[in-house]
């Protein structure tokens, strides 16, 4: 059990990091979302965008009301399920500018919410003299500058309590999480990698079934009743993973010049993956001794990020409480934080450098400058995350390795 004293400090600390989170998107909040200025003030967010232009604003209820094809959200359906009743809370009709700000806020304070309970369960999850650490989840600037650019930290938050109850032996609860977390992101089905590993190693076929099986039928059971009525909107999400073009920092960038088709894409990092997901099972078999749960998830994760088509900002906020699980080394952590927040203000610069010329602007001969920024901060988060995942091999291979 944890003291009342650091559950208050973690507490108090997360809040500390939520205002400044608000703070970092106030320009958006007083001018409004418009482009590009809302890239130069690097305050984007996915709330008011998607409100306006996937029916929300006008009561649509995302895989249930039929829509229009370009009104369709293109995520898995717990995230629209969470957009459509935020929407519908919200007073009046159509799209207004106090509309549009008040959807925003209610979803940055509900992923507000999912990060103190985070923060919560990652000190749960350390081991008591680690506790403390959970502060860096409640600081961590990946946290603060793109939690409220998307829904992400709910399927964050399913994920951390998965692998706490998966590390108390609840395996039936760890596996609903892990289907749960999965309705709304995809991300944490990853984690039954760890779990597959772990058990062929100790042999424990029953704890796999029973996490496993758990994690099918809840993630069935959110996505049948879907399927079943509202099958074309349902399946935009699969369709659109497969199909999109190779997006924002992603290493695919730089064979773009060959003209393959985003399904060419998909099937090379997928394919890339499997294999990462091999060595890592190999990895865990031969270690001198059992990885954790978090170290596994950790590589299984940050490969998926490395081969994925896109990486959008926020998707360090998949691997923050991981990091802090499965590598005790506060400075590593620090330093690759900062080669996280040196590529998210390398995505708004060109970002607001494509939206300028979309409007018809021009950035003069600055915008080579950003062209070079977003290249090293494309260099910058991937050998940052090589990094500290080859530090969590390191310590998988030593034979007095603990975390």
């Amino acid at each position: 059990m944890m003291s009342r004293k650091l559950v208050l400090t973690l507490t108090t600390a997360t809040v500390l990091g939520a205002f400044l989170s608000v703070l970092a998107v106030q320009w958006c909040r007083v001018n409004g979302w418009i482009d590009p200025q809302q890239h130069l003030a690097m305050c984007y967010s996915d709330f008011p965008l998607l409100f306006v232009e996937r029916g929300l604003a006008d009561g649509a209820l995302p895989f249930i009301d039929p829509v229009h094809s370009e009104e369709v959200m293109e995520y898995p359906v717990l995230i629209g399920v969470v957009a459509g009743l935020v929407a519908a809370v919200i007073p009046g009709h159509g799209v207004t500018p106090e509309r549009v700000l008040a959807f925003h806020d209610i979803n940055h304070a509900a992923v507000i919410l999912c990060w103190i309970a985070l923060v919560i369960i990652t000190a749960a999850t350390l081991p008591e003299h680690r506790r403390r650490q959970a502060l860096l989840v409640a600081l961590a600037p990946g946290i603060i500058l793109t939690i409220s650019i998307n829904w992400d930290m709910w399927a964050v938050l399913l994920g951390a309590a998965a692998l706490l109850a998966w590390m108390k032996n609840r395996n039936i609860a760890a596996g609903a999480l892990i289907g749960l977390g999965a309705a709304m992101k995809l991300y944490p089905l990853l984690f039954l990698g760890a779990v597959i590993v772990i058990c062929l190693r100790t042999r424990q076929w029953d704890r796999m079934l029973t996490t496993i099986l758990p994690a099918a039928v809840t993630w069935l059971a959110v996505n049948l009743p879907f399927m079943l009525t509202q099958f074309d909107q349902w399946a935009t999400f699969y369709r659109f993973s497969s199909e999109r073009e190779a997006g924002f920092s992603s290493m695919w960038l730089a064979f773009a010049w060959t003209g393959a088709s985003g399904e060419t894409f998909s099937l090379l990092s997928n394919g890339l993956f499997l294999l990462c997901c091999l060595g890592i099972l190999w990895l865990g078999l031969t270690a001198p001794r059992t990885p954790t749960a978090p170290q596994l998830c950790l590589l299984i994760v940050g490969c998926f990020v490395l081969l994925g088509k896109v990486y959008s900002p926020q998707f360090v906020m998949w691997l923050i409480p991981l990091v802090v699980l499965a590598l005790p080394q506060v400075r590593v952590f620090f330093a690759w934080q900062a080669a996280e927040v040196f590529h998210w203000v390398s995505v708004w610069l060109i970002s607001a450098k494509i939206t300028s010329e979309q409007s018809g602007g021009d950035f003069g001969q600055g915008h080579y400058v950003f062209e070079t920024l977003y290249g090293l901060g494309i260099a910058a988060h991937m050998i940052s995350l090589i990094w500290v995942m080859s530090l969590v091999v390191r310590d998988i291979r030593r034979q007095d390795s603990h975390v």
